[in-house]
């Protein structure tokens, strides 16, 4: 077994640990800190694989952004943990069901796979000159698969119209900013000009006698 794979085997080992404990964290903020480990671990795997590209993005786009973002919308939404907590229990059984059939999905289909692929030959390797990973996943996804890529993009517009509006909605002892009445307002409405009526002048005080007493 060479280096590559015990380091395969072992950084994905850690990923599944990490993937089980974002599902079972009670905390919220503690579930999204096992899904910062664990797309960490899936970038050290792109790179075993010499994806060097998508370990970048994984760790730029999805632990530097959406998982500001996540922690952003939980922080907003006030979440009830002894809510969530109590509720655990009740969906377990259903949540067990369809995490099975998600497996039983994702394994009928690898095994599909495996058994009509035919032998094909390797892929090139980043030492050949000229080729560059980056241009061939872009010329998969804006050929092959630009139909699903242009989904994904309108299920994420979907995504934050959501985010905006749950921390937006109304809640007990919340100041809610109404845009329209700001952007319609009027500086009469907002300004007064006050007239002040000048004050008399008072006469000017003498100056105290520097003259010694006699």
């Amino acid at each position: 077994m060479s280096i590559t794979e015990i380091l395969f085997y072992a950084f994905s080992a850690v990923l599944v640990v990490a993937a089980l404990g974002v599902i079972t964290a009670r905390n919220p903020v503690h579930a999204v800190m096992f899904l910062v480990f664990a797309f960490f671990n899936s970038a050290v795997l792109w790179l075993l694989m010499e994806a060097e590209f998508l370990a970048i993005v994984l760790v730029l786009v999805y632990v530097g952004a959406v998982m500001v973002l996540f922690l952003f919308v939980i922080m907003m939404l006030d979440i009830d943990v002894a809510a969530v907590r109590s509720g655990f229990m009740r969906h377990a059984p259903l949540g067990i069901l369809i995490a099975a059939i998600v497996i039983a999905q994702i394994g009928s289909v690898v095994w599909v796979k495996t058994l009509g692929r035919e032998p094909s030959p390797p892929a090139p390797s980043l030492a050949v000159e000229g080729y560059s990973n980056t241009a061939a996943l872009g010329e998969l996804l804006y050929t092959k698969y630009l139909y699903p890529f242009e989904l994904a993009a309108v299920i994420l517009l979907v995504a934050i119209v959501a985010a905006i509006a749950l921390t937006m909605r109304r809640r007990k002892n919340l100041k809610v900013q109404d845009i329209g009445a700001q952007v319609a307002v009027r500086a009469r409405d907002r300004i007064r000009i006050v007239k002040m009526p000048a004050e008399p002048r008072l006469p000017k005080a003498r100056p105290a006698s520097t003259e010694p007493w006699s």
